[in-house]
């Protein structure tokens, strides 16, 4: 063993300026959206995710996630917001909501995606929307790939942005497969 010195319990002090994580000033001054009721509200979202609404999981939390990013350039910070099932988290529907004034909800829908294992976020300024997919046999905690599609702001929509696909392993670091009973799944 070699020793290098004693070990102390007193800092040291940092070399240069101290600061800390910026937050984002686009979304610093974010007002919380009621969500589920902006969904219920809105004509653009269909009967299947508003039925997924009507009552909480549990308590009174409802299966949705949402992130307030500046992705449309407006005053006010976007509402993207994901909504999944109850029972395994799928993802059901995801939507984009812009801050406006002048309509009945208050927001304008700019983006809507209904199609099974959806999820929307943000990443680097874009809208990034990921779906799992399948092969025949997969479980719901297994899928084979993923899509994912970002898009930018343009000319008052989202328009698509170099898209890609990623296929997912099916065997874990030991060589076993998830379903087989032998591994871990991750």
């Amino acid at each position: 063993m070699r020793s290098e010195g004693s070990a102390t319990s007193t800092p040291v002090p940092p070399k240069g300026p101290v600061s800390s994580s910026p937050s984002p000033s686009s979304t610093a001054d974010y007002k919380k959206v009621d969500a589920v009721q902006l969904l219920k509200d809105d004509p653009k979202v269909g009967a299947f995710v508003k039925k997924s609404l009507a009552k909480p999981c549990a308590a009174d939390e409802y299966p949705v996630e949402v992130t307030y990013a500046s992705l449309t350039g407006g005053k006010s910070p976007d509402v993207i917001v994901n909504v999944m099932t109850c029972a395994d988290s799928v993802g059901i529907g995801s939507y984009v909501y812009r801050k406006h004034s002048g309509t009945k909800l208050g927001y304008d829908n700019v983006y809507t995606n209904e199609q099974p294992s959806v999820s929307a976020g943000v990443n680097k300024g874009e809208l990034e929307v990921s779906k799992q997919t399948y092969d025949t046999g997969d479980k719901v905690c297994c899928p084979s790939g993923e899509d994912v599609m970002p898009y930018r702001w343009s000319g008052g929509r989202f328009v698509e942005n170099h898209g890609y696909h990623t296929d997912y392993s099916k065997t874990t670091v030991d060589g076993a497969t998830p379903d087989d009973g032998t591994g871990s799944e991750g």
